[in-house]
């Protein structure tokens, strides 16, 4: 930004030059002292360099307490009003745009909103294309409003950017820069290029709320997953009295996570106790149930389950019936001739292990003395490596829990 300003850039030459011609007078223009010889001259430098720095940081600190005082926000309240329409618009879609994130965008002119956008089911079309196509005035030096940094790349559709030049509209705020590597940072140089004003910022952490999901999934290349549970007050989960124990509101909330989400996962021993339908079932909104994961390691689902038999009604594509799925640095032993009481405690020391990112165990089914372990590494060490080891760390803890009782 400093370079950008041509007065910048020729003030910092000027700077340059008096220092060097000042260093030469002072080298060879000031007297030589018989004793001291060149070591004088050091004193021409710093002492007047120490004044330059102590009235420089003084100066700063003045600045610095008068521009803390007189700061203004930069963003009017009517900005803020109007931006707060586009993230509602992106909120009201999120969940239901694919891969995408969902985008809001409002258009104003002369103080008034002249059209507004969403980003369409699936994606597709932008909430940009979609607010100017929506609109039937003249764009030209009108305001847009949008949610997250507008696309500047082409794909399956036409950048974002380039309708903004073409429809020449005069300023453009967004509330944060898009994660995507292909859009990230670009679309501000694109459109200032082209004369467009660009303001960013504005109500960045409402809209960091908003995507928090989206920019999880493309940091860290894993699914945003949220954990369900229903417990009652006294901490029981299931209850021979009454299998159900929420009421009308958490229902509604579930059928709004499950509207929200793109895939909801349940064990194939749920599925069997409970029969669920795992679908949404707010009024208006059942074409937008998420995609029902089974998982079930050993085929189990009762054939006789409400999913089961509603798979020759609805598309099978909705349905994914999972048996088993490979994760990365994942290793399965199975410990003959043992049971519970050797499961819970490699499961628990294996846990504390700075390289085991996750440690399980069961008693296989209809085998009671066998127990399955399943470790999962971050990869810096093998597994096997991990419960040799800990493995001896228990005998050792064992000898010296002997001595105590000795």
């Amino acid at each position: 930004m400093f370079y950008e300003n041509k007065k910048n850039l020729y003030l910092l030459i000027v700077a340059i030059f008096l220092f060097a011609l000042n260093s030469l007078n002072i080298f060879y223009g000031t007297p030589m002292v018989p004793d001291q010889h060149w070591a004088q001259k050091i004193f021409y430098l710093h002492v007047p360099s120490a004044w330059v720095g102590f009235l420089s940081y003084f100066i700063a600190m003045i600045s610095g307490f008068l521009f803390l005082s007189t700061k203004k926000d930069k963003f009017s309240t009517q900005d803020k009003n109007f931006m707060k329409l586009a993230l509602n618009l992106a909120n009201a879609r999120r969940g239901l745009t694919g891969n995408n994130p969902s985008v809001g965008c409002v258009i104003v002119k002369n103080n008034r909103i002249i059209s507004i956008g969403q980003t369409g089911y699936n994606g597709r079309p932008h909430a940009e294309h979609n607010a100017i196509l929506n609109c039937s005035e003249n764009l030209k030096d009108s305001k847009m409003y949008v949610t997250l940094e507008p696309c500047n790349h082409y794909g399956k559709t036409p950048p974002c950017t380039k309708n903004i030049i073409k429809n020449k509209i005069g300023e453009v705020y967004y509330s944060m820069d898009d994660i995507d590597l292909k859009v990230k940072g670009k679309s501000y140089s694109i459109l200032r290029k082209n004369n467009i004003r660009v303001k960013k910022g504005l109500l960045r952490k409402d809209a960091e709320n908003l995507y928090r999901s989206y920019f999880f999934n493309r940091k860290k290349k894993l699914p945003y997953v949220i954990g369900k549970i229903a417990v009652s007050k006294n901490k029981i989960i299931y209850s021979e009295i009454s299998k159900k124990i929420t009421d009308k509101t958490s229902d509604k909330l579930t059928h709004y996570l499950r509207l929200k989400s793109d895939g909801i996962m349940i064990s194939s021993k749920t599925l069997n106790i409970d029969n669920p339908k795992l679908n949404c079932r707010l009024e208006g909104f059942n074409q937008f149930s998420p995609k029902r994961i089974i998982l079930d390691r050993n085929l189990q689902i009762d054939l006789k389950s409400y999913i089961a038999k509603s798979i020759k009604n609805e598309n099978k594509s909705k349905i994914d019936v999972i048996e088993y799925i490979p994760i990365k640095n994942t290793y399965d032993y199975h410990i003959i001739d043992e049971n519970h009481t050797i499961g819970n405690l490699l499961m628990n020391y294996c846990g504390l292990h700075k390289n085991i990112l996750s440690s399980s165990y069961q008693q296989i089914s209809n085998i009671n003395t066998t127990v399955a372990l399943r470790l999962i590494s971050n990869g810096n060490e093998t597994c096997t490596k991990i419960l040799n080891s800990v493995i001896d760390n228990i005998i050792d803890n064992l000898k010296e829990i002997k001595k105590s009782f000795n």
